[in-house]
């Protein structure tokens, strides 16, 4: 106890400089990953654009209404994406694997908005959200 008396200034330091390492962690991961009922509530009130970064064979196979298919092969500089930079940008894929990496890649291209549909395609069938098939 005589220790901690002592050194108080010591161990609040190393408390304060532990949390600012932690600080870019911690903004990274807020904010970069929504459910789908908070996707569906972007989509209607800011005009967010769902993005779906699976490959064409998978996105004809069933995917949300509405989505545009940006194949993550594809996604430096298609022009798919919409010009206006500020709109959020839902990202998803069959299984939720590629989307972090589309963010990622996103954001650096300019997109701050852009944020990953926690589930994919399937959490959006399961919220029983529209989806469709290509021919």
């Amino acid at each position: 106890m005589k220790f901690l008396l002592d050194n108080w200034m010591l161990i609040l330091l190393a408390l304060t400089s532990g949390g600012l390492l932690l600080l870019p962690t911690i903004k990274r991961s807020g904010g970069s990953a929504v459910n789908v009922s908070e996707a569906v509530r972007l989509i209607n009130r800011e005009k967010g654009v769902l993005i779906d970064v699976a490959e064409p064979a998978e996105f004809a196979s069933g995917h949300a209404s509405g989505a545009r298919n940006v194949p993550l092969s594809r996604l430096d500089g298609a022009k798919e994406l919409p010009a206006n930079k500020t709109l959020p940008l839902l990202v998803m894929c069959p299984s939720g694997g590629r989307s972090g990496r589309a963010v990622s890649r996103l954001r650096s291209a300019g997109y701050e908005k852009a944020v990953i549909v926690q589930g994919g395609t399937a959490a959006w069938r399961d919220a029983s959200l529209p989806v469709e098939r290509s021919a």
